[in-house]
This record gives structure tokens, C-alpha cells and sequence, in this order.
């Protein structure tokens, strides 16, 4: 899904691969479809007690799925018993993925070249080691053509592409309070700088999108600094069912040219936006 305007033509991420607002995130069903479909699609991933990545946002099982506990310390065959679910917390029926599951799901699938499955680590690199590196590696390498990774921590994204070299590099310099800081000091270049520096390597930034816009409304343009610099730039994050709240703000990130937008309702959006045309 994508709108084209002035600027060019704007992605709509299928955020923890939701179609619509109403899907459970992460079934296979939808990142297959999305996939399939050519489409930009986001999935988190969590380290579990075997030292492989759970296709989860959370740290604790009981939100998301219908176990109990912490991620980390549960081994991958108890993860595959149990149900992810649904947004009102019922069981959806869809299992919950590990990351070597992303290979199987797509083994028989022909992908569009612009198919893109954005793998979201939520930890850090101290939570790595040899074990977790190597299971990273060997899960994504036959859809490494179709993978980018991002993280809060360059240091973990640094480490795992080293090792799964054709992984696309991510980096979400936002963490830590840094865009409190940068709209707080207003060192926007800066602020650019200092991600470009973290994450020399990353196609991909990924910024919270209260901060593209106040950085616009001071009169810098983060989306164009990092164009300048060979970086794509996604805005993140449009939450919940697509409204009409969100249109001006749309309105400006396209003005501003942004390349991505993670939302939770892309098809509702873009049903939205055509409406407004």
C-alpha cells in the first residue's frame, strides 16, 4: 500500500503486520499476504529461553499471547502451544511465530522485489551472545533479499548484520530520550549527525513522527537531512484505527516527503486519504 503525491510516493508499513486495525499483530496469515503482495510489513522479535528470536513485542507472554511469564525465559517448544491474541485479549487462534518460521511461511513464495519485512529487535546487544547471533543468521538467510533489520541499539544491529551480511541495516536514533533532546535543544543537524555516525550502515531511519514535525515547525527538515545523506526516513507511529484526526497530520509528513509511514490501519488510511481527495 502506498500514496503517491507531490513528493513522490509514500509507503504505508503494515505495522506488526496488520492489514487492518482489527487484525491480531504477527499472524502468519497477514505477513504472508503482505509479502505476497509486495508490501512493507513490520514484525518485533524477542530472544527465548533457547537463545532464538520469538516473533513478540512484549517482554512478559501474558498480554500478547495466552501464556504466561517472561519471553526470555521460555524455550521455543512451549511458545509454539500458544495462541497469540486478538486486540480485545481474546485468543485469536494464530500461533505464535519464531523467526525461523518467517522462511518456512515464504519458502514457496515468489516476492515482488519490493517485498520488505522490517525485523524489530526490542532488546539490546548486551542481551546477545554467540548462541542467539548464530540462530539469527541461519533463520534469515534464505529471505535475507527481503529483510531489514532495526533496533534502538546500534551496537545490536551492528552485530547481527554482521553476521547475517545480507540483512538490510536499520536504526531508530530515538531512543534514550534522544528526541526529547533534540526538540528540547533544538541541534536537529546534530541529532542527525549523531545517527549517522551510530549506524554508518543503515538504508533505513526510523524517527518518532512528533519529532519530524517539530523539527519541521522550527524549520529543519529531518526527512531531507537524511536524504542528503543516502537515508530513507520512516515516521512512525500512525496507532489505532485510521480517523480523520490523522489526515493533517499525513498531510504534512507527505509535504515533507517522508518515504515510510508505519501505521496500524493502512488499509483504512488509505481508504481515508483517497476519500479526502
Amino acid at each position: 500500500m502506498a500514496v503517491t503525491h507531490a513528493r513522490g510516493t509514500t509507503l504505508l508499513k503494515w505495522h506488526r503486520a496488520r492489514r487492518t486495525a482489527t487484525d491480531p499483530p504477527f499472524t502468519a496469515q497477514r505477513i504472508v499476504e503482505g509479502l505476497r503482495a509486495g508490501a512493507s510489513v513490520e514484525v518485533d522479535l524477542r530472544i527465548h529461553a533457547d537463545r532464538g528470536f520469538a516473533v513478540l513485542h512484549d517482554h512478559r507472554l501474558d498480554r500478547e499471547t495466552t501464556g504466561r511469564g517472561a519471553v526470555a525465559a521460555t524455550p521455543a517448544a512451549r511458545l509454539r502451544t500458544m495462541a497469540l491474541r486478538d486486540g480485545t485479549g481474546k485468543p485469536s487462534g494464530h500461533g505464535v511465530l519464531l523467526l525461523e518460521d518467517l522462511a518456512d511461511l515464504l519458502a514457496d513464495a515468489t516476492l515482488p522485489r519490493s517485498a520488505l519485512l522490517q525485523l524489530d529487535y526490542k532488546q539490546e546487544a548486551r542481551d546477545l551472545d554467540a548462541r542467539s547471533v548464530a540462530a539469527f543468521a541461519a533463520a534469515t538467510a534464505p529471505i535475507d533479499e527481503h529483510l531489514i533489520l532495526s533496533c534502538g541499539d546500534a551496537d545490536a544491529v551492528r552485530i547481527l548484520t554482521d553476521a547475517a551480511p545480507g540483512v538490510a541495516v536499520g536504526f531508530d536514533p530515538c531512543h534514550r530520550g534522544a528526541a526529547g533532546r533534540a526538540l528540547a535543544s533544538g541541534d536537529f543537524a546534530g541529532f542527525v549527525d549523531r545517527a549517522c555516525l551510530a549506524s554508518p550502515r543503515a538504508t533505513t531511519i526510523y524517527l518518532e513522527i512528533p519529532l519530524v514535525l517539530g523539527a519541521a515547525d522550527a524549520g529543519f527538515d529531518l526527512i531531507g537531512a537524511f536524504g542528503a545523506r543516502g537515508r530513507a526516513v520512516d515516521a512512525y507511529t500512525l496507532g489505532g484505527a485510521a480517523n480523520v484526526g490523522m489526515v493533517p497530520i499525513v498531510a504534512g509528513l507527505l509535504e515533507l516527503g517522508v518515504d515510510q509511514l508505519t501505521v496500524d490501519d493502512p488499509e483504512g488510511l488509505l481508504a481515508l486519504l483517497t476519500d479526502a481527495d
